[in-house]
């Protein structure tokens, strides 16, 4: 069993509450703000909740909750009433709020509601969850973050694999001075993007990269995509009961 630190048991969670209401009652007028612009370029709903894979349960399985970000892709189908690829219906103006990290700042909510930590393993997809192995899912072992070691460490310009071996680095001990660290970091990326590796807007899935690398068969591809879906459906049914 991993062993916490006293700060990752007794004070991390009560920094990220404590910062939330720093960040979310005298900025709030950034949100209205970002709001109003997204209606205008987008339209509705402005507010995008998509399940993500969260911390572990009591009983072993990944607790699923809505992470809360603003819209960055449009809802243009084709013919046949199908939602287009991301990189068609991520626009301009999208792009921009993923690259200065303004859609992501909706998710200081869940770090008050406690589904999220500000330092954490990125909540990847559900259907990125089931294509993992069982010591790739021990990242589920601690609350997820906004942002990471695999974040300040290339982030989309990184293979899924390292990204995962970041957030299982980051779980070996978990620390304040660790913490701050990467939090500067993160802000670092945000205003200085002169690294040397390139990051992409849109990446595939974790199960989509490995069949393309072959190290899934597209039969168990399809098995996992179908267990994903069965999740999900899990889920909302608990969530209307």
């Amino acid at each position: 069993m991993r062993k916490k630190t006293f700060y990752e048991k007794y004070v991390k969670r009560i920094l990220d509450i404590l910062f939330s209401l720093i960040i979310i009652v005298p900025f709030f007028w950034i949100y209205i703000f970002v709001y109003i612009i997204v209606a205008i370029k987008m339209g509705t709903p402005v507010i995008f909740k998509q399940p993500r894979p969260g911390i572990k349960a009591g009983n072993g399985e990944e607790k699923i909750f809505n992470m809360y970000k603003f819209r960055t892709m449009t809802d243009a189908r084709d013919k046949d009433g199908k939602l287009l690829p991301d990189n068609e219906r991520l626009t301009g103006f999208g792009k921009m709020l993923r690259r200065t990290s303004l859609d992501e700042i909706p998710e200081i909510f869940n770090v008050l509601k406690g589904d999220m930590s500000f330092i954490g393993p990125r909540p990847f997809l559900v259907r990125d969850m089931v294509f993992m192995t069982p010591g790739q899912r021990m990242r589920h072992s601690v609350r997820p973050g906004i942002t990471g070691l695999a974040q300040v460490n290339g982030r989309n310009a990184i293979t899924w694999e390292k990204k995962i071996d970041y957030d299982l680095r980051y779980m070996e001990r978990i620390t304040l001075k660790g913490d701050v660290s990467i939090l500067f970091k993160t802000v670092k990326k945000i205003f200085c993007r002169s690294e040397s590796f390139e990051e992409l807007d849109v990446t595939d899935d974790f199960g989509d990269a490995l069949l393309k690398e072959g190290k899934v068969s597209k039969e168990r591809y399809d098995e996992l995509q179908d267990y994903a879906v069965k999740l999900l459906e899990k889920c909302n049914r608990k969530k209307n009961n």
